[in-house]
């Protein structure tokens, strides 16, 4: 079979949670360029679900994912897919104010969060540095298994009736006679649809489809895996600096992960951690929490995507309505990820719903006419 409904470019979370809710009902291609799918920001992804990451106009989406990641559909996942964390910001006396604007932020959006005093940080963090004494918590705050997450949706496309090619990159795109004809590593197809879901390529798809870029943006996020002495509790929070300098969570056998929240303009590749951001990350981390780094055990970096205002951009190009925008979902994509589906099924197939609470124009590619 060659001729398709609908072709989605990328294989990540963004292509195989669409692909997993239009397969059903149309007929889809996913084509990913790498030789398995979530090569990239996908499977380097930090983990976590929490409401207030983002900031508010991206909260609707994190919330609405929410009970599907944490109860899944039996066929879909038999175990959930989130296991509860919590979530502490902290910050010098500086921050307070920083703290305040938090609050008043998500006061009407139904997100728990509170502020917490010195003492009850020190119940998380017992060697943090005295000088950290502002704090808010997020109980709600999960783990996300990503893999899990990622390779349910890429069984239920297949379920479906999606057709999966890797080591199929995109090669050309043209619009004629009513269908893109499409050239790619695995050979030609045709699709009434072309969804661009390719991440920090998002913008390179277009301009080879012969749409206006977006300037959907990359930046490097680094994550380095240390062992410390003493070791981090398997109950810690994630902690997030309120200056957004750094955050760190708990891995398996008494490890940590650490970033110091870099975003680092680069062009699309296969993204790789640099020493320095590396060294500030453990600066950062020395200058919270009095404990010693033992050994950095591994350390990776990816790349997170941002459309100009830095939320979701999902929709119907303006000039081209053959090419649908499924891009910028930053370092949320993970989190947002059945909501974000829901919203671009609903808007590419009558008989798929939109999930309650979200406007689509919020994240309609019209918005940068």
């Amino acid at each position: 079979m060659t001729d398709f409904d609908v072709a989605i470019i990328g294989a990540g979370i963004a292509g195989a949670s669409l692909a997993a809710e239009l397969a059903g009902q149309r007929r889809v291609l996913l084509l990913e360029a790498e030789a398995y799918p979530g090569y990239h920001a996908t499977g380097r992804s930090a983990a976590f679900w929490t409401e207030s990451y983002g900031g508010p106009k991206i909260q609707p989406l994190t919330s609405a994912s929410g009970p599907f990641l944490a109860c899944p559909p039996p066929d879909f996942s038999d175990k959930p897919l989130m296991t509860k964390r919590g979530a502490m910001y902290i910050g010098e006396a500086q921050h307070q104010s920083l703290a305040g604007q938090m609050l008043g932020e998500f006061a009407a959006s139904g997100v728990k969060i509170a502020q917490i005093l010195p003492a009850a940080i020190k119940t998380y963090l017992p060697n943090l540095r005295n000088s950290w004494s502002v704090g808010l918590y997020e109980p709600e705050c999960c783990d996300i298994d990503v893999a899990g997450l990622h390779a349910a949706y890429l069984r239920q496309a297949k379920r479906l009736g999606a057709k999966l090619l890797c080591r199929a990159a995109l090669q050309s795109a043209i619009w004629r006679d009513d269908a893109w004809s499409l050239t790619s590593g695995a050979g030609g197809f045709s699709a009434k649809i072309l969804v661009n879901a390719a991440g920090a390529w998002a913008d390179d798809i277009a301009i080879m489809a012969g749409v206006r870029p977006l300037q959907i943006k990359p930046y490097r996020r680094t994550i380095a895996q240390l062992r410390t002495r003493p070791a981090a509790p398997a109950n810690l929070p994630l902690v997030i600096g309120l200056d957004g300098s750094f955050y760190f969570k708990p891995d398996t056998g008494g490890k940590l992960w650490l970033s110091p929240h870099d975003e680092t303009l680069m062009p699309p590749c296969d993204a790789a951690p640099e020493e320095i951001d590396v060294a500030r990350a453990i600066e950062r981390f020395g200058q919270v929490v009095d404990c010693d780094i033992v050994a950095v055990e591994h350390k990776w970096a990816g790349l997170r995507s941002f459309a100009p205002d830095r939320l979701p951009v999902i929709g119907y190009d303006c000039d081209r309505p053959e090419f649908f925008w499924f891009a910028g979902q930053g370092g949320f994509g993970i989190q947002t990820a059945p909501a974000s589906a829901w919203l671009a099924a609903s808007l590419l197939s009558p008989d798929a719903k939109a999930p309650a609470a979200i406007s689509a124009e919020s994240y309609s590619p019209a918005r940068f006419r």
